[in-house]
């Protein structure tokens, strides 16, 4: 079932969206060569107490962390671990939200520990700018596959593959509401976008091969041809004078 939200509801949300966005800047600022993901983890912890929120996804289906980061081949759900430290010109994914006055913010962003190779630079860039062109198509009266169409039309005109088994989705007073947005679609299908509805928008691009693996841990997802991996989220509300970003510290 998709739930509209009121004017109220959405200004609610935006707190929390607003903390997200500021733990995720934070999380940002501190990949560096050296840190280690568990260090991460608990700054962000740290971040989102301070503001009297709690991280959504600690426990969330038994996920052990607040956040999950991913390097490199790891596509999204890394677990953060005080001994695994990120290594100079590392890829490293973010993924966190915050649950504030009942409703929830979820946000993603692929950073560089240090320099990074041209070609994880490209896909970092090009994710991020997918994730802009899935927004800009999320227009009251439109469909969800004109999102998902824009994602996947971009991805593909720069030779890179989208994951199909997992998708962006609805975000309200759940972390995971109806309806499902996946990166790839045709436009003019799919659910009608309407005023009040708030979806999490996020590419997961590979760099070649579409194909996934779990590892063993049953949370990391990784590439199967161990090639690269980048991810990008913002939760937006549909509105009837186009998207509005909730994921902002603004």
């Amino acid at each position: 079932m998709i739930v509209l939200k009121t004017s109220n509801e959405l200004a609610l949300m935006k707190e929390a969206c607003r903390i997200s966005a500021r733990a995720l800047r934070l999380a940002g600022e501190a990949v560096e060569p050296g840190v280690t993901t568990g260090e991460i983890d608990k700054l962000v912890r740290k971040v989102i107490a301070a503001e009297g929120a709690t991280p959504v996804f600690l426990g969330y289906d038994g996920f052990p962390a607040a956040v999950c980061i991913s390097i490199n081949n790891e596509v999204i759900h890394g677990i953060p671990n005080k001994n695994r430290a990120i290594q100079q010109g590392d890829l490293v994914s973010i993924d966190l939200g915050a649950r504030l006055n009942g409703f929830n913010g979820d946000n993603a962003a692929t950073f560089a520990a240090g320099s990074i190779s041209p070609e994880a630079k490209r896909l970092s860039e090009t994710t991020q700018e997918a994730l802009y062109r899935g927004i800009s198509a999320a227009v009251a009266g439109g469909r969800i596959g004109d999102i998902s169409a824009a994602v996947q039309k971009y991805c593909e005109k720069h030779g890179y593959s989208l994951v199909r088994e997992y998708t962006g989705h609805g975000v309200g007073a759940k972390l995971h509401e109806d309806p499902s947005v996946p990166n790839f679609g045709k436009p003019g299908r799919g659910t009608r976008l309407l005023p009040g509805m708030t979806l999490a928008i996020e590419p997961m691009v590979n760099q070649c091969k579409k194909e996934i693996d779990i590892l063993p841990d049953k949370w990391t997802v990784i590439t199967r041809d161990g090639k690269l991996s980048a991810h990008f989220e913002h939760t937006v509300a549909i509105t009837a004078n186009g998207p509005v970003i909730l994921t902002r510290e603004d």
